[in-house]
């Protein structure tokens, strides 16, 4: 028996890396699975049949899975993503938006088209298969669903040439937020993981810091350490889980903190004057700083 018996998961950009590995874990516990990819460069230019390789694998492996080929930075590739799985099992229950692309640029280079284009895959293709999805959980009450989203530390802390892709995995953490509002009354759950692994898209940023990679350094940060926590996610063991940040890379999952009030002062009466302000922020600023040393020391090693 496995951990998704008789689900059926749809995953966007599951041909390589975080992806594929997902599509293997997923058919290994048991799921009938969508693969979703174009065969792309990371930049989105190119294409191949790579969804397809990975379907064969699963096959070979006595898993059963099918192809699907489209793009989901428009509506219509969602919508065929989820009639994809609809033809090929009569159902969908999980969607994992992980498919993406790079155009790294500081904001001095950056053209309106590397812009467009990581918007595109990203942030909008979480929409542009989630709205199918949501639409058809909503028109078949059909409960327990899960919507498993990616963003990134390049969004949640911030990274040096990457406004597109940061803005793009921000913009993911706040419409999965309000998705797993939405969702609720269907008790779909909806989370967001933050991943940290070496790939063919982050490979390369090492590399450029004058890095090497090495065999032992791939098994230990590799996309395969991704997949058990959105193997978990997409299972029945995740009910009443949802909208949190799951982080995980090298062996280690933690939640992350989401926008919350740390401190506040209020004024009773009035405006706040800039003299007044200027004895209130440094102790804003002080509190914040205690709190990100507080959650620094909060791993605990597991053998």
């Amino acid at each position: 028996m496995g951990r998704l018996d008789d689900r059926v998961v749809a995953i966007t950009g599951a041909g390589r890396g975080i992806g594929k590995e997902i599509a293997l874990l997923a058919a290994k516990e048991g799921a009938k699975v969508v693969v979703n990819d174009l065969g792309s460069n990371t930049d989105g230019s190119g294409g191949g049949n790579i969804a397809d390789d990975v379907v064969k694998e699963i096959q070979a492996m006595g898993g059963e899975a099918v192809a699907n080929t489209e793009s989901i930075a428009q509506v219509s590739g969602g919508e065929s993503l989820l009639q994809s799985a609809l033809d090929a099992f009569g159902k969908m229950d999980v969607l994992v938006n992980n498919a993406g692309i790079l155009r790294d640029r500081t904001i001095f280079k950056m053209e309106e088209s590397d812009w467009d284009a990581v918007i595109a895959v990203h942030l909008k293709g979480h929409y542009c298969c989630s709205r199918p999805f949501a639409n058809y959980i909503r028109e078949n009450n059909h409960t327990g669903a899960r919507i498993i989203n990616f963003s990134s530390v390049s969004g949640l802390y911030g990274n040096f040439g990457q406004a597109n892709y940061g803005a793009a995995k921000a913009g993911i953490a706040g419409f999965s937020r309000v998705l797993a509002l939405e969702l609720a009354k269907y008790a779909c759950t909806v989370n967001t993981i933050s991943p940290g692994a070496l790939t063919r898209m982050t490979i390369p940023l090492r590399e450029n810091r004058g890095e090497s990679v090495e065999q032992e350094d791939l098994e230990a940060g590799g996309p395969q350490h991704i997949a058990p926590i959105v193997a978990w996610l997409a299972s029945e063991a995740s009910a009443g889980v949802t909208a949190e940040i799951f982080h995980t890379a090298r062996g280690g999952v933690a939640i992350m903190q989401q926008p919350l009030v740390i401190k506040q002062f209020k004024k009773t009466s009035g405006v706040w004057s800039l003299e007044e302000l200027d004895e209130v922020v440094p102790q804003l600023i002080a509190a914040r700083a205690a709190n990100i040393e507080a959650a620094k020391d909060q791993t605990t090693v597991v053998d």
